[in-house]
């Protein structure tokens, strides 16, 4: 390629001037043009090497720094998705968050290779990076929760969003204290106890006297049944009502049962006559005895409660299937003790009698709601009156 056209490492004005003929084998470029063309008039190389500049090194990335709980963020330069930075400090007016675990961790990749405090990156293949994440995500998921919430609270009321560690903060001290919580148990505590108690005592003093009077009538609707269909009178067994007490001043109608058992008789609203043992008291229809009867004075039907009003006088009247025998109230005994027994003996001691008679006996429990005393009621009876001859006076007015 010579002449005109050719390579531009020829030059005209450098090929020698030769008269025309056979020429000597030359070289296809010419050696000293490229020298001065590569080294220059001095002969130093025009195009040598210099040192290697200095590398410059980059820039830390600035990052921005946007406080949202529970979100992870990556630097966009880094490679791997799972690797994180810390900003040295956040720009302003943005408050640098406290050097502590709960602070956001911004960190390149470089910086988190060379620091021995960074978590070290997942290795091995994409599963087990990507179960490093999920496990990560699990981490933060619970410690982020009342963050999240303390941070949304603040937002909706207008100010500005709270950081991780401030909003974490806040979550905290919202939590009760062991105190706070010890002092909601004990007080859910008495609570229960308290409802527990009253429901307790509306069973006492409510529906046993409804349940009471629910079972005296049906006894003493039995009792005029059997008297109708002429059923002849004989030895009661335990429970059994044979007879009908009215206390026309205490507006008390109530059935008399054989013994004094709690459960068969007196807790079924009725009056118990002493039938058993050492305890045995004549029947209203003997000639001569103290007829003796028990009866609550506190819940289930209380047919006793009021018997300490009577005043001597006052009838107490007793109806069997054959007559109708009255007592006239004679003495009180306010409070004695349960072992006396004496009360109900033939002649009572304390009563006002002094010989043997036709005598009725009230006991019951004394002082209210308590079984700690006996209160005796005595009378003598005045009036023996057959069932053909009508009610007497006493319940007819």
């Amino acid at each position: 390629m010579n002449g005109e056209g050719g390579s531009p490492w020829l030059r005209a004005e450098d090929a020698p001037t030769q008269p025309h003929g056979p020429q000597e084998p030359q070289e296809w470029y010419d050696p000293e043009g490229y020298q001065r063309d590569w080294y220059g008039e001095q002969g130093q190389p025009r195009y040598a090497p210099g040192p290697e500049p200095a590398p410059v090194p980059e820039p830390a990335p600035e990052p921005v720094y946007v406080p949202r709980p529970g979100r992870a963020y990556v630097h966009p330069s880094s490679s791997s998705t799972s690797t994180s930075y810390e900003p040295p400090s956040p720009p302003v007016p943005m408050p640098a968050p406290a050097p502590d675990d709960e602070t956001v961790a911004f960190r390149s990749a470089d910086t988190r290779q060379t620091d021995p405090g960074a978590p070290e990156r997942p290795t091995g293949g994409r599963a087990e990076r990507r179960k490093a994440a999920k496990a990560s995500g699990r981490r933060r998921r619970g410690a982020t929760a009342p963050v999240a919430a303390a941070s949304s609270a603040k937002a909706a009321e207008g100010g500005a969003p709270l950081s991780r560690v401030e909003a974490r903060r806040a979550a905290r001290a919202q939590k009760d204290s062991p105190a706070v919580v010890a002092s909601r148990a004990f007080g859910e505590l008495f609570i229960s106890i308290g409802v527990l108690m009253l429901l307790f005592v509306t069973y006492q003093l409510w529906w046993t006297n409804v349940r009471a009077g629910q079972e005296r009538n049906e006894v003493a609707s039995k009792i005029q049944d059997d008297w109708a269909n002429g059923r002849a009178p004989g030895a009661f067994e335990p429970g059994q009502g044979f007879a009908i007490m009215h206390i026309p001043k205490l507006d008390v109608v109530v059935p008399i049962a054989e013994g004094i058992d709690k459960h068969q008789v007196l807790d079924r609203g009725m009056v118990g006559h002493y039938a058993d043992g050492k305890l045995k008291t004549a029947m209203p229809s003997d000639e001569q005895g103290n007829f003796a009867v028990a009866g609550h004075r506190n819940t289930h039907g209380e047919p006793f409660r009021y018997i300490n009003r009577l005043t001597p006088g006052d009838p107490i009247i007793v109806e069997t299937q054959d007559a109708y025998y009255t007592y006239e109230m004679a003495n009180i005994l306010p409070q004695t003790s349960p072992s006396n027994v004496g009360v109900i003996g033939p002649v009572p001691p304390g009563s006002g009698f002094t010989k043997p008679g036709r005598y009725i006996t009230l006991t019951t429990c004394t002082p209210e709601f308590t079984s700690t005393y006996r209160m005796i009621v005595w009378g003598k009876m005045v009036e023996e009156r057959p069932r053909s001859k009508g009610k007497p006076d006493a319940l007819v007015d």
